[in-house]
């Protein structure tokens, strides 16, 4: 099992999540943060005055899935949330070495 986690842009967030639906991934995980990498941020004019944002809005999206399901997951996320452009996110994946569903007590990718 892996942790997949994408931080993308946030109007990409619904084409990403179609694309997950549409390989039969169920959960997913979303979560608002602020960021930066090679973008380095940008500078914007407010009332006259000019000031530089360093943290650029981004969205990260958690998903666990089973190992047979990891290469199409990667795959949907990086179609979806590619614009061509800088800024476009990254995907990181991560072993899982137990999940656990709550309410019924089930291990493993039955939980997923």
């Amino acid at each position: 099992m892996k942790l997949v986690t994408a931080i993308i842009k946030p109007f990409k967030l619904d084409d990403v999540r179609e694309a997950l639906a549409g390989i039969g991934v169920q959960g997913v995980t979303v979560t608002e943060v602020k960021g930066f990498g090679r973008q380095k941020g940008h500078t914007e004019l407010y009332r006259g005055a000019e000031y530089v944002i360093d943290f650029l809005p981004k969205v990260k999206i958690e998903i666990a899935v089973s190992d047979a399901l990891l290469e199409q997951t990667i795959d949907a996320i990086t179609k979806a949330a590619n614009t061509g452009k800088i800024g476009d996110g990254k995907v990181f994946v991560s072993s899982l070495e137990q999940v656990i569903r709550i309410r019924t007590g089930e291990t493993g990718e039955e939980a997923i």
